[in-house]
């Protein structure tokens, strides 16, 4: 006995060194401030005692050594004497074990995704990003594809009915179908008639053959299988009862017919080319003219408008006459008037550009060929926020976190230039920094999200304004009281 025993301990001791060796142990607190400040990428585990860790010790220990030189895991030990004061800096106090994410020396978030090797690699490759869809619990009835092989091999082998959703994580319009889609896969889940809702991520790059194969421009692009095949584009509504009904009796889509182009709709607009332009405009002294392209949005919105003043104009007996060019196909008269977007509205006097008009409406059409007149030039542009001088503090990507942490309470407004709550919460922003101005300890500062997108994607900023309170540039916490003077100041009194 004594002699087997012996065989095994030389084994076992450098199997646990070895485990470890990609695994920052820390156990003193100036020794993690070091790690957050020289490393950006850290993962940190707090265990009650290694023996609690245990669970997730293989795993954690797997990534820190696959994740060399893109990310930093760390052990603390909270039953050490040392690593306990650690643990009460960081407030950690964990039943068993917890994990806590810091980027750019700063404390991210807890970590909220499954205890899982691939789980853990996804997260540390992207840790600031949505939750990837496949751990979503709401989406457990939805088939999740990681590559061309499973794909194929799914295709193939499943007898039921397959729709595929390929999507991308950024894409707004995936993000806002995928609860519907995963709820219908629910439903679909108990039907009789068996069916698979599976969804596929494109945008990594080892799946580039996927979207190729698949003809895949856009996201999402939806497609059903059959038979091991594929049969046709999805051709239902985007919800889920959309899903669930077209699922029940999938048809191609229906093709919808080509529009009829402005110039063949009969109406009382003039439609003038390269080749007709110039002599109609020699011959008619007042022309509204617009310039467009099939596909603006902004266009085929104010058509219905045009073509009604353009029929009030000639039931009134209005001098003037609406015109409109098509600059897709009369590229050569849209280059002559610097026409740079659509659609682009120029007034025309006696055959010579005179100016721009700017109204879409039907009404103000009309009333302007009344008695056309050079509108007034627009207001001077605003004067940017930082130009202004006053008591808040402008700061960007690069001085953020250098400013902040010279000051115990700081209160920081992220904004947008064009944003009208922002403009709206301004003024009184900047009289609550005035009232403040003698007290050293305290700073207003402002982030314009337009010119400094690191440190507003870094603090996970989605609206405007968001505004955040920090103590010495750390612990970020939401602003959430009045956006007037008086809310301001009394918050800052006492945050």
């Amino acid at each position: 006995m004594f002699l087997i025993f012996q065989m095994l301990v030389p084994f076992s001791l450098p199997a646990k060194k070895n485990k470890m060796a990609h695994i920052l142990t820390v156990e003193d607190h100036k020794e993690f401030k070091k790690i957050l400040r020289t490393r950006t990428n850290v993962l940190s585990l707090f265990a009650k005692s290694e023996r609690a860790a245990s669970p997730i010790l293989d795993t954690f220990a797997q990534v820190a050594e696959d994740m060399k030189g893109l990310g930093t895991l760390v052990f603390v030990d909270c039953s050490d004497k040392e690593a306990k004061k650690l643990c009460k800096k960081v407030k950690s106090n964990p039943d068993t074990y917890e994990l806590k994410h810091y980027k750019d020396g700063d404390f991210n978030k807890g970590y909220d995704r499954q205890e899982t090797y691939k789980s853990m690699m996804n997260f540390l490759r992207d840790p600031t990003g949505d939750i990837p869809w496949e751990e979503d619990p709401t989406a457990k009835d939805v088939v999740h594809v990681e590559s061309d092989k499973a794909l194929n091999k799914l295709v193939k082998k499943e007898k039921t009915p397959i729709l595929m959703m390929f999507y991308a994580p950024w894409c707004g319009h995936c993000k806002r179908l995928k609860p519907d889609y995963a709820a219908a896969a629910t439903e679909l889940k108990g039907q009789a008639v068996s069916t698979t809702l599976a969804g596929m991520d494109v945008d990594k790059p080892e799946n580039e053959p996927v979207r190729r194969q698949f003809n895949i421009t856009g996201f999402p692009t939806i497609l059903y299988f059959e038979g091991g095949k594929q049969k046709y584009k999805y051709g239902g509504e985007n919800n889920k009862q959309g899903i669930v009904s077209w699922m029940k009796d999938p048809q191609p889509p229906v093709e919808k017919p080509p529009e009829p182009e402005w110039s063949d709709v009969e109406s009382d607009v003039v439609h003038l080319t390269d080749e007709t332009f110039d002599t109609y405009m020699e011959e008619h002294a007042s022309v509204l003219v617009m310039f467009y392209a099939p596909w603006c949005g902004h266009c085929k919105k104010m058509k219905p408008e045009y073509d009604e003043a353009a029929t009030t104009l000639k039931e009134e007996s209005i001098d003037g006459v609406l015109a409109a060019v098509d600059a897709t196909k009369s590229p050569q008269v849209a280059k002559r008037f610097e026409v740079k977007g659509y659609p682009t509205v120029k007034y025309f006097k006696d055959g010579e550009e005179a100016f721009g008009f700017n109204d879409r409406t039907a009404d103000k059409i009309v009333d302007f060929m009344k008695d056309p007149k050079e509108p007034p030039p627009p207001p001077p542009p605003e004067q940017p926020w930082q130009d202004v001088e006053s008591e808040v503090v402008h700061l960007g990507d690069e001085d953020f976190k250098s400013q902040l942490k010279r000051r115990k309470h700081a209160l920081v407004m992220f904004y947008a230039p064009w944003c009208g709550h922002c403009k709206k919460a301004k003024p009184h922003f900047t009289n609550a920094a005035e009232k403040y101005k003698e007290d050293t300890k305290v700073t207003f500062a402002a982030v314009d999200c337009t010119t400094h997108q690191g440190v507003c994607g870094q603090y996970e900023v989605r609206g405007y304004p968001t505004i955040k309170y920090f103590n010495y540039g750390k612990n970020p916490k939401d602003y959430e009281g009045g956006r007037e003077e008086a809310d301001f100041v009394a918050f800052m009194s006492d945050p």
